[in-house]
């Protein structure tokens, strides 16, 4: 079993100053082992799960149910809730046992629901939480090179190490067979066909048609089905829905619908400073890259989730409030990635396959900004640091870079 340290960290510096933590990320991303983890380090510990009809029923009828747990010792219990947003009472739920129980308990809430949407207005558990995202395996927690963040903030473009068979072969692996556990840690590409055809249809067929009410399933794995072929470009919402014969308006729901499940992300264009921009259409990755089949797609793909995954985190932490962007002009010049802090640029990150020549878009944009820049290739024998007008820019192996992201 992975130890997923880099999520460890995460738990233990919340909790040092909350009693209560959501966990949220995508199904089957590691989250009730991740539970069991963290569970070890307590030795009074209650697991509840919503979706088994003995524990549903506990909770409906003692809401303080879990006062009843046999202690080994006087020390604070940890209690576990999973999928407890699927209670409809929920928020309610938890502000009450927050509000009542949280010095004497702990309270570790995960879902693979969207848990972190309700952070926005109206939020009845305001204050009462800190919450972090769990992903699928990345190349930066299985690589364990990662530099810690104050390092990394003040000279991003520097190579601790030097490049390494294993971390191509986990970067391999990573596009090959995905970052989910089950299919990761088997290897097999049978396993993960099986494993990925099965997963995709419960989110959409299960997950999403009983949570959602959404009735068109058809429709909407058809609109799954041709996103693959969407990434690394700007997506036409507009198209889409005339590809479907669907409305604008619908396309657009079960997009968002797609991200709060957890099936996609996305990240909008940067708009501050730069002009000409385009301000409307946005990009989208998936989560489940080996089902991008053309190279250079797939390649962004894997950067994205590493870089997503990087900012969520940081945010998660507190360092700052980051977002991930990406730069294009009217006259169709791109940058794939943008790192930014608050309002302030902070990096760019650009993905080719193997030219070892930064693009001229990267140059242009970082001249503009004037921010460290980042070329990333597949293929590479080694790195080369270069200079724009007095900026850096390093051209490195995707690989080598991204294993040391905090």
């Amino acid at each position: 079993m992975e130890k997923r340290e880099l999520y460890i960290k995460i738990w233990r510096e919340l909790s040092k100053n909350k009693s209560m933590v959501f966990l949220t990320g995508p199904r089957q991303a590691g989250k009730t082992t991740l539970a069991e983890l963290i569970s070890a380090d307590f030795s009074n510990v209650l697991y509840f799960n919503w979706d088994i009809t003995e524990h549903r029923k506990k909770l409906l009828a003692d809401p303080a149910f879990f006062t009843q747990i046999e202690r080994k010792d006087a020390s604070r219990p940890l209690i576990v809730f999973d999928e407890i947003h699927k209670y409809k009472q929920w928020k309610n739920y938890l502000k009450g046992i927050y509000d009542q129980f949280h010095k004497a308990y702990r309270f570790l809430v995960s879902g693979s629901g969207r848990l972190d949407i309700y952070k926005r207005g109206g939020d009845s558990l305001a204050g009462r939480y800190f919450l972090f995202h769990l992903w699928p395996f990345t190349l930066a927690e299985l690589g364990k090179r990662n530099r810690s963040f104050q390092d990394f903030s003040k000279t991003p473009l520097d190579l601790p190490g030097e490049e390494t068979q294993s971390l191509r072969d986990i970067w391999e692996r990573l596009g090959r067979v995905s970052g989910f556990p089950e299919p990761y840690l088997a290897d097999q590409p049978e396993t993960y066909r099986r494993w990925s055809a099965a997963y995709h249809d419960q989110l959409i067929r299960e997950d999403i048609r009983d949570l959602t009410g959404i009735k068109s399933v058809h429709d909407v794995e058809s609109l799954y089905l041709l996103l693959p072929s969407k990434v690394g470009s700007p997506l036409s919402m507009t198209s889409l829905s005339q590809d479907l014969h669907v409305a604008y308006n619908t396309v657009q729901s079960w997009l968002e619908t797609f991200e709060r499940f957890f099936l996609t992300f996305s990240i909008a264009p940067w708009k501050a400073q730069i002009a000409r921009s385009i301000q409307k259409e946005r990009k989208l990755y998936l989560w489940d890259s080996p089902l991008i089949e053309d190279r250079g797609a797939r390649f962004e793909n894997q950067v994205a989730i590493e870089l997503y995954r990087a900012m969520t985190h940081w945010n998660d932490l507190g360092y700052g409030r980051f977002g991930l962007h990406f730069l294009k002009n009217r006259n169709q010049q791109e940058v794939d990635f943008l790192l930014v802090d608050g309002r302030k640029p902070f990096l760019l990150v650009e993905t080719k396959l193997s030219d070892p020549q930064p693009s001229a878009a990267l140059k242009k944009f970082q001249s503009l900004l004037q921010v460290p820049a980042v070329q990333l290739v597949e293929e590479s024998p080694g790195f080369r640091l270069l200079d724009n007008q007095g900026i850096p820019i390093l051209v490195a192996p995707a690989f080598q870079w991204l294993a040391q992201m905090p």
